[in-house]
Order: C-alpha cells, then sequence, then structure tokens
C-alpha cells in the first residue's frame, strides 16, 4: 500500500530534542514549511530561544514548547498528557532526541545504561504510544535511530542496544500503521556534527584527561552538518522513505554489515590503523 507525500502546511509536528542540533534544523525546517509546532527539550532556556528565533524568523508560525527530562517515565507521561492537551492531532511525531555513552560492558554502571536505554528507546515508544490515537491517515513518525543501530562496535553496547531497539521498533512497527495510512521512517545517521559529544556520558572510572580525550575522538568523527541532514530527514518524510541512511560512515558499513556481518569487526580495526598512520603523517 502507497501512502500520498507528507503535506506540512498545517501539520502539526511534535520534535523532541529540539533545542539544538538537528532538531533545531527539523524545528526550522518545519515552520519554513508551514507546521505547527510542539517542540520538546530539557534545556528550557535553549529551547526558548529557539522558539523565539523561529517565531521571530516566521512571523505567524505556531511554537509551544515542553520542557521534560526523558531518561525519567513519570516526565514522560506529563509530557505525553501535555501534549495531548495541546493538540487533538498530531499529524507528524519526530523522537529525535537521544544521548551517547561510551565505554566497554564491564565498564559502564547499570544506571547509566538505563539512562541511555530510557531516552533513546522507552521515551520514543511510550510516546509514540500515547500519541499515536490522534495520528491519523496520512500522519507520519520519524525515530531516530544510528549507525549504531546498523553494526556493533567496541565500547558502544549500551548505545548499539538502544539504537538497534529502536530500529527494530520501527520496522515492526511501520508493518502496523501501513495499512492504516500512517508512515513511519527510521533514521541512521552516521558522525552528525552536533554537541552529542560534549554531552556523552563516558563510562569507567577514567582521570579527567581520558575523559577529554574520548569526547575529542568522538567528536572528530562527528562532521555532516546538522541542517542538512535536517533537510534529509523531511525530504524522507515527504516521500514516505521507510528508512534513512545518513552520511557515507553509515551507508559503507550498512552495506558491510549485509553483505559480510561478521567483518564489521575487522573493518573497524582496519579504520583505526589508517586514522593512527594519518595522524602520524600530519604531524
Amino acid at each position: 500500500m502507497s501512502i500520498r507525500p507528507f503535506q506540512f502546511t498545517d501539520a502539526t509536528a511534535v520534535v523532541t530534542g529540539a533545542a539544538a542540533g538537528m532538531g533545531e534544523h527539523l524545528a526550522r525546517g518545519l515552520a519554513e514549511r508551514g507546521s505547527s509546532l510542539l517542540l520538546v527539550d530539557r534545556d528550557a532556556a535553549r529551547l526558548e530561544v529557539v522558539a523565539s528565533s523561529i517565531r521571530s524568523t516566521y512571523p505567524g508560525s505556531n511554537v509551544r514548547t515542553f520542557v521534560a527530562d526523558l531518561s525519567e517515565r513519570d516526565a514522560v507521561e506529563r509530557l505525553a498528557a501535555d501534549l495531548l492537551a495541546a493538540t487533538d492531532v498530531v499529524d507528524l511525531l519526530i523522537n529525535n532526541a537521544g544521548v551517547a555513552l561510551a565505554g566497554r560492558f564491564d565498564q559502564i554502571s547499570m544506571d547509566d545504561f538505563d539512562w541511555v536505554m530510557a531516552i533513546n528507546f522507552h521515551a520514543p515508544v511510550l510516546l509514540t504510544h500515547h500519541l499515536l490515537p490522534r495520528i491519523g491517515p496520512g500522519g507520519h513518525i520519524v525515530n531516530v535511530s544510528s549507525l549504531f543501530g546498523l553494526v556493533g562496535p567496541k565500547g558502544q553496547t549500551a548505545y548499539s542496544s538502544s539504537k538497534f531497539a529502536i530500529r527494530g521498533f520501527t520496522e515492526a512497527l511501520r508493518n502496523e500503521l501501513l495499512p492504516r495510512g500512517i508512515g513511519i521512517t527510521s533514521v541512521h545517521p552516521g558522525g552528525i556534527r552536533t554537541n552529542i559529544a560534549l554531552n556523552a556520558r563516558i563510562g569507567g572510572n577514567l582521570s579527567t584527561l581520558d575523559v577529554k580525550k574520548a569526547k575529542d575522538d568522538f567528536n572528530k568523527l562527528l562532521t555532516f552538518p546538522a541542517d542538512k541532514a535536517a533537510e534529509l530527514m523531511l525530504e524522507a518524510v515527504k516521500t514516505r522513505r521507510p528508512r534513512l541512511l545518513i552520511g557515507l560512515s553509515a551507508k559503507v558499513p550498512d552495506v558491510v554489515a549485509r553483505v559480510a556481518p561478521m567483518s564489521f569487526g575487522t573493518l573497524e580495526r582496519q579504520a583505526t590503523k589508517v586514522a593512527r598512520l594519518v595522524g602520524k603523517i600530519r604531524r
């Protein structure tokens, strides 16, 4: 069954993680296309800056903000109730908010593991469950997974678990929603230039220097512009693409994982060696 292209004009869109990065650019892109916005983030001050900027840039735009910590189930429940009270219809739900955690499984605590799962998986599932009755035929849902929802590198057990989980949820839900005329897209970004590295937790009893190095190394991988990623996501919504891979850093590992599933670890090790060699040459 095919669904007609998504209509942004006069649509009501919910975007989580809207205070920065891809979420901010998604909000701006939706406002430009004539959508009403329900923007969610835990950073109240930054969220209001984004909302005020959108109102100024697009006079007459309808922008409402909601502050919530998606790591807390009670907060997500309250957020869902507030969103349902704010609108009778949801045309587009973009579950964009996400956090990162680096560290081997034997280094991280289960509290850290649960924190990642709560924000990256449980919160999107819970919001979708509550808001789905308001999403009618022609509506759409976007769940942001990751490159690490396609492959599982070392040091990313918690993050990959959450991103594989949201990918599986999205793919199964797609089969349920398509007959109802509702689209859903699983997004797998590679290294998008956002503040996720700065906000990442680092597992283990690492020194301040080691934590800084880990975050700096992570940040070096984030090269794809967030505004361009947001535009690709909105185009995927318009055309009802079931899956969107953003950047070669997502597309190449995806091919490797499908053609030779057990070879990703080798590819990862070789890439690390090449990166180190390039670094020595540059020095």
